[in-house]
């Protein structure tokens, strides 16, 4: 999941890092001056797509979880027509007020800055119908376990982008587009619509398989439950936060560097911007899993595996991110010479690199915030995911911004962003302490979970099964555990039955296929009924569509399964993730 979502996480970014080399090398320093302050729109539509993203991760992680296939198509269909209606209203919107959109932005109409804002995005925003499908088809594609595809997808993307970067630069180089001024406007129109165009590339990888037979979702436009718009955005409410949170520091801080008098510093820190970007899509990418495993433990009351969830996030964070600061440092200069001709611009070169040695010492501590906010959001804690948001990418970072250019200007500022998400970290860290009213670091405080949260340890059995042998132990200790909790004959056997056949059938027809498979079992006493739970890789099976389909067919086959539904109060199977669920109530 994390190598997909990473990817996914990154591809919007990887588009403006090779829209960012390409201004930076071919049009200049007023080029990226004029990129960096269309960027906060830019964030704008990216915290529209999150937010949407977003609430389908929270809502349909818990539908699929739950087996509720109805909500899950009515979510999926919703989100595509929200989308579609807010990308075309809001092209026309900022195509009809370009111009007074560019002088909100900073560009001072009637220069050259203010006239490249407005072709760059010009460009851009004929791909925005692309741009937010894309990314909430997202979630989607990871949820029904269509991972290659998604990366295909984004490859294709980034190829389709760099590509197109190139021929406008070729055209440029040429003279199509003129001479002089006009030929620079064409040019970075060009680099906006070329972006515009690998979005579309994308989808149409992603539609193949979500307009196919074989796609578990189902667009039915009668589906449109306006209400569900409203539930989606409440639950992705955290990361529009998040993500406007952001699009206004860039915005405030653009304000201070130009106040300075220096367009440099707006080149660098839209250069910084693009190369952090890429580089905290590694963070955005483990926050994204740790959101939707969260949510799936979160329905399933499984404490344990919310603890583990948290250990193993903050190692990946912590591990991979200090490997990337270490190699960014190391080729800082090389790094920022992508985007800057040393020759043409020394004075800003060397300030961009001094910059980017700074401003990616943030990257572990950033890496753990978006984790965190994200799994706080998978669990429910809305309001703490809304805070670690806008601690981290506002509060923060603008305060110290502010001071440190007061005392020692645009070498000083860029301390502000390792600042602003240590002391978030910090911040969260005290939460988590209050909680347990101790100060211990370790994955139980963290979580953040209620203390009468889940299942009691005692309440609950599991076993690991990989053979014929070990589903009868399970059967056996699993009857004991259930007469130890005040089962009687009839549950006892009702649950025996259920095992014996659910986890012979899977081991039988599931591992016979010579690849190496996971199943785990779980027996939960829940005061007035028993959960039968079983989990595994093999191959998607649905028994609740197979038991319909041979509804009359009482062949001793099939008979398993027919007592098990006869001793059954009700049974959900759903496929997530890749993994087969299935649920039995006795």
């Amino acid at each position: 999941m994390l190598l997909a979502q990473i990817m996914s996480s990154a591809a919007v970014m990887i588009c403006m890092l090779v829209d960012s080399i390409m201004i930076g090398q071919f049009l200049g320093v007023d080029a990226m001056a004029a990129y960096g302050l269309a960027s906060p729109l830019l964030f704008v539509y990216t915290a529209f797509g999150s937010l949407v993203s977003t609430g389908i991760q929270v809502v349909c992680s818990k539908s699929i979880t739950r087996g509720d296939k109805e909500t899950t198509n009515i979510c999926y269909t919703t989100a595509i027509m929200l989308a579609l209606i807010v990308s075309l209203a809001s092209l026309v919107v900022v195509i009809v007020f370009i111009d007074k959109i560019c002088v909100m932005l900073g560009a001072e109409e009637g220069t050259e800055i203010f006239q490249l804002t407005k072709f760059y995005l010009r460009g851009f925003m004929f791909g925005a119908p692309a741009f937010l499908l894309s990314q909430i088809l997202v979630p989607f594609m990871i949820l029904s376990n269509n991972r290659t595809r998604l990366v295909i997808a984004v490859s294709l993307l980034t190829v389709a982008d760099i590509v197109m970067d190139i021929v406008n630069v070729f055209l440029m180089k040429k003279g199509v587009y003129g001479e002089g001024f006009n030929s620079v406007k064409d040019g970075i129109f060009g680099m906006g619509f070329a972006s515009a165009l690998s979005y579309y590339v994308a989808l149409v990888v992603a539609g193949i398989y979500l307009l196919s037979k074989k796609c578990i979702y189902k667009f039915v436009i009668r589906k449109f439950r306006l209400r569900h718009c409203f539930g989606l955005i409440k639950s992705g409410i955290p990361t529009a936060v998040n993500q406007l949170s952001l699009s206004m520091t860039t915005y405030l801080i653009n304000l201070i560097l130009l106040s300075s008098g220096r367009n440099e510093g707006v080149a660098v820190y839209s250069i910084l911007a693009t190369i952090g970007s890429i580089c905290y899509s590694i963070g955005s990418g483990i926050g994204t899993v740790a959101l939707e495993l969260g949510g799936v433990f979160y329905v399933q009351e499984d404490r344990h595996s919310l603890y583990e969830l948290v250990r193993v996030f903050v190692k990946y964070a912590v591990i991979i991110d200090l490997i990337v600061t270490v190699i960014v440092i190391g080729f800082a200069g090389f790094i920022m010479g992508l985007f800057i001709s040393g020759t043409d611009d020394p004075l800003v070169l060397k300030l961009g690199t001094y910059a980017l040695r700074v401003y990616i010492l943030c990257l572990v501590s950033s890496s753990l915030n978006s984790s965190f906010k994200n799994y706080y959001l998978g669990i429910e804690k809305v309001k703490l995911s809304e805070l670690v948001s806008v601690l981290q990418n506002f509060a923060y970072v603008v305060l110290a911004a502010l001071i440190l250019n007061a005392l020692g200007g645009v070498k000083a500022i860029w301390f502000a962003f390792v600042i602003g998400e240590t002391l978030t970290v910090f911040t969260i860290a005290v939460i988590a302490w209050v909680k347990k009213k101790k100060v211990v670091i370790n994955s139980e405080a963290f979580s953040m979970l209620d203390p009468d949260f889940g299942v009691d340890d005692k309440d609950m059995v599991s076993f690991p099964i990989s053979s014929f042998e070990q589903v009868r132990e399970a059967c056996d200790e699993a009857v004991d555990f259930c007469r130890g909790h005040g089962g009687d004959e009839q549950v006892c056997s009702r649950l025996a039955l259920c095992i014996e056949e659910m986890g012979t059938n899977i081991i039988k027809h599931g591992f016979s296929d010579g690849k190496e498979h996971d199943m785990q079992l779980r027996v939960i006493d829940k005061k007035g009924s028993w959960m039968i739970g079983f989990m595994d890789d093999c191959k998607g099976f649905d028994p609740i569509k197979y038991r319909k389909k041979h509804k009359f067919d009482n062949s001793y086959s099939r008979l398993g399964l027919k007592l098990v539904f006869d001793a059954a109060t009700d049974v959900k199977y759903v496929n997530a993730l890749g993994l087969n669920n299935l649920t039995i109530m006795l």
